[in-house]
C-alpha cells in the first residue's frame, strides 16, 4: 500500500496529511532525514519488510510525489566517493533504465535491481543505517547487521547522464541477463557473501554497465574507473545523439545532507584524456 499526502511535523509528531485532513502513519516512526528535507512537501510512502531495530516495526520508506516520465528514458549515474571508505576512492556507477535501477557490486546481495525509492531514498534506520558505534558497516556478534546502505542521494552527490529516445526495453534485458549470470554463479565457500567472478577490470560496477552500453551499440564508450567511464560516456553520447536519434541531458543531484553521512567528494579522472573532455563538459557534470 502506498500512502500519499504532505509530510507534516507538529508538536513532536510526524505524519502524512491527505487533502481531506486525514493523518496517515502517525503511529509510525518517520526518519528525521525525511522531515529535514521534505517537511510540508508532497510525498509518497510505503512500509518495507525490514524492521526498525528500535521500534521493531516495519521501516517506512518515503520519496517525493512526482509524476512518472511519460517518455522511456535511461539515466547513467556517477556516485561521488564516500570519504569514510577507502574502497570507495573511485566512486560508484549505476544505471536506471526506465525506472529499473541496476546496481553491480563485489557483494552478491548488492547485485540487484530496484526502484527509485529503494535506491535513492532508503532511510538510515535498521539494517540500512551505519553502526551506532563505528559509524560504518558492521555486523555485531549477535548477528545484528548495520550495512550502512541507506538512500544513495542521502549518502552522496550524484552526477547524471539522461538519455531519451533509445530502446529502454532492450537495454533492460541486457542488464537482467547480467544479473541472472551473477546470481547463477556458484559462490566461493570461503567468502559466500562475495560475487566469485567480480573483477575490478572486467566485471565491476563500472565495466558491467559499460559493456551493456557497448552491447547495445555505443562502442566508443570506454573506461573501467567510475568517473573516467562517466566522462567518456557523456562525451560519446553527446556526439552520437544527433546521428542516432536520441537526446542527452547532463545534470547533478546534490547530496541531501543528513547526520548519518559526511559530504561525499568527486574522484579525480585517471585518464589524461578525460581532463580535456572534462573542460568541454565544465558546468554540466
Amino acid at each position: 500500500m502506498i500512502y500519499k499526502g504532505k509530510l507534516r511535523w507538529m508538536n513532536g509528531t510526524s505524519f502524512i496529511e491527505t487533502g481531506k485532513g486525514e493523518r496517515l502513519l502517525e503511529e509510525c516512526r518517520i526518519w528525521d532525514g525525511y522531515i529535514h528535507h521534505w517537511e510540508n512537501q508532497r510525498v509518497c510512502a510505503r512500509k518495507l519488510p525490514q524492521q526498525d531495530y528500535e521500534t521493531r516495526e516495519s521501516i517506512i520508506i518515503m520519496w517525493p510525489d512526482e509524476p512518472p516520465s511519460e517518455i522511456p528514458f535511461v539515466e547513467i549515474y556517477y556516485n561521488e566517493r564516500l570519504v569514510k571508505y577507502p574502497a570507495s576512492t573511485f566512486g560508484h556507477n549505476a544505471i536506471n533504465v526506465n525506472g529499473e535501477f541496476f546496481n553491480f557490486s563485489h557483494l552478491i546481495n548488492e547485485n540487484e535491481v530496484m526502484d527509485e525509492a529503494e535506491y535513492m531514498y532508503r532511510p538510515a534506520l535498521g539494517e540500512f543505517a551505519p553502526s551506532p558505534t563505528t559509524g560504518k558497516f558492521e555486523i555485531l556478534e549477535n548477528g545484528t547487521a548495520y550495512y550502512d546502505k541507506f538512500g544513495r542521494n542521502f549518502m552522496r552527490g550524484i552526477h547524471v547522464i539522461r538519455l531519451e529516445g533509445i530502446d529502454a526495453d532492450r537495454l533492460s534485458g541486457i542488464y537482467h541477463d547480467e544479473l541472472n549470470i551473477i546470481h547463477a554463479t556458484p559462490s566461493n565457500p570461503d567468502h559466500p557473501e562475495k560475487y566469485r567472478d567480480f573483477s575490478f577490470y572486467k566485471r565491476s560496477c563500472t565495466t558491467l554497465i559499460r559493456d551493456g552500453l557497448q552491447k547495445y551499440g555505443f562502442q566508443k564508450i570506454n573506461g573501467f574507473l567510475p568517473r573516467d567511464f562517466f566522462i567518456s560516456a557523456a562525451m560519446s553520447l553527446m556526439k552520437a545523439q544527433k546521428k542516432m536519434g536520441f537526446t542527452v541531458q547532463l545534470y547533478n543531484r546534490p547530496q541531501l545532507k543528513v547526520p548519518e553521512a559526511p559530504y561525499s567528494r568527486n574522484s579525480l579522472p585517471m585518464n589524461p584524456m578525460n581532463w580535456t573532455r572534462l573542460k568541454k563538459l565544465k558546468g554540466m557534470i
